[in-house]
């Protein structure tokens, strides 16, 4: 398949084929995936005996979607003989998985002596199996490799970052660490920064929209407790007064979603709009309507309807879909709780991507009407002037 790429894609590309090792920063929605398949595909074209790459991913599902993309580009027809997949997690998939070190050794060994070429996707959670298979690897890509710094994460993360051929940090959200006992992305065995894509170079240029704040006032509540009855009116105040058809809608704690569904009018209140609704948390689950399915169609569900240009809908969650799962469709995203600036970075994200020639701007509402709203209004505002005014990626830090 041949791949047409963006201006600020192939100084991605190019970079990675004069360094080995180094950071790649780019916006939410700038493309990043495609990078790495490209480098991936070349590699594998120009090399004729066998080669072992790992993709790293924060969750399994987006190790799953990651996997998607990739053989959607390399191996469309599910045809090359010469082409393994593995997946090291505990999630299911329809390729060979096993988090288990000696069987990683086998799949990855038998590739590299028959001279065939071998992709392994996994997660920061399991890529210590990786590791603990003594396999060499060829080519390794971390994606949202801030993940990558968390104290469990770390040290396979740096043995990779060592020892592999070639080692590529991603993210749009750089997290550093000012704590000496603690890492961060600005320590030296991440390597330096390979290229750091500015998010106004890519809206001027059409591959991605500005984001749109509305931060809108309201009766402050006193006191700490929220009922969810307001909770209830004023995200439905926000939908009606913005005219939201695809609204994201980050909720403070699974409880806040749990109660908003079950102890207020919110689901007769949207089914009388001709609003539909869909929730995933650890805890609950998947749920469309009211009805539990599998996350497989609850994914598959929420592209239709993203990509359906009649269908209204509202998704709840409290950290699930904030980063790395694409989406298609949603106009905008609801915070109802404070996040770091990687939470916020990556929330926006995901209502910054195109969308119909309707869609102009991804729209960021903050409804306040508390102390965590008024704080909430503060930082987004902080974040899309840093990202989106000073072409700045939202770097956090770890300070204690």
């Amino acid at each position: 398949m041949t791949l047409t790429l963006r201006p600020h894609q192939d100084r991605i590309v190019a970079r990675m084929q004069t360094y080995k090792k180094g950071q790649i920063i780019v916006p939410t929605g700038g493309g990043k995936t495609l990078t790495m398949i490209v480098d991936t595909q070349r590699r594998l074209d120009s090399i004729n005996n066998g080669t072992t790459t790992v993709v790293v991913a924060p969750r399994i599902l987006l190790a799953e979607q990651l996997c998607s993309e990739f053989m959607e580009v390399i191996d469309p027809n599910n045809s090359d003989p010469y082409l393994h997949v593995m997946h090291v997690h505990s999630g299911e998939t329809h390729y060979t998985s096993t988090t288990k070190a000696d069987r990683i050794n086998v799949f990855a060994n038998c590739a590299r002596n028959m001279g065939e070429n071998c992709i392994i996707f996994t997660t920061y959670n399991s890529l210590h199996r990786v590791m603990e298979a003594d396999i060499e690897v060829n080519a390794i890509y971390f994606d949202e490799a801030h993940n990558s710094v968390k104290k469990n994460f770390f040290p396979a993360t740096e043995f990779f970052l060592e020892n592999a051929d070639r080692a590529y940090c991603y993210t749009a959200t750089p997290k550093h660490s000012l704590a000496a006992t603690k890492p961060g992305m600005n320590w030296s065995v991440y390597g330096q920064v390979l290229i750091n894509v500015p998010a106004p170079e890519l809206v001027e240029g059409g591959y991605i929209l500005p984001p749109k704040v509305v931060v809108k006032q309201l009766p402050m509540i006193k006191g700490r407790k929220v009922v969810f009855a307001d909770d209830c009116n004023n995200l439905l105040e926000t939908i009606d007064d913005n005219n939201i058809k695809k609204t994201l809608i980050c909720a403070r704690t699974t409880k806040q979603i749990i109660t908003l569904l079950s102890q207020s009018k919110f689901c007769l209140e949207l089914a009388q709009r001709g609003y539909s609704w869909m929730t995933i948390t650890s805890k609950t689950g998947a749920i469309i309507d009211g009805q539990k399915v599998n996350r497989e169609q609850f994914f598959e569900t929420l592209n239709a309807w993203g990509k359906d240009p009649e269908k209204k809908f509202v998704v709840l969650h409290h950290s699930i879909l904030s980063e790395g799962i694409n989406v298609s469709g949603l106009e905008a995203v609801v915070f109802m709780r404070n996040m770091d600036y990687i939470g916020i970075s990556q929330s926006i994200g995901r209502v910054i991507r195109l969308g119909g020639s309707e869609k102009t701007f991804g729209l960021v509402c903050i409804p306040t009407y508390d102390k965590v709203g008024i704080s909430t209004a503060r930082k987004v505002q902080a974040v899309v002037d840093v990202v989106f005014n000073q072409g700045q990626p939202a770097i956090s830090e770890i300070r204690r």
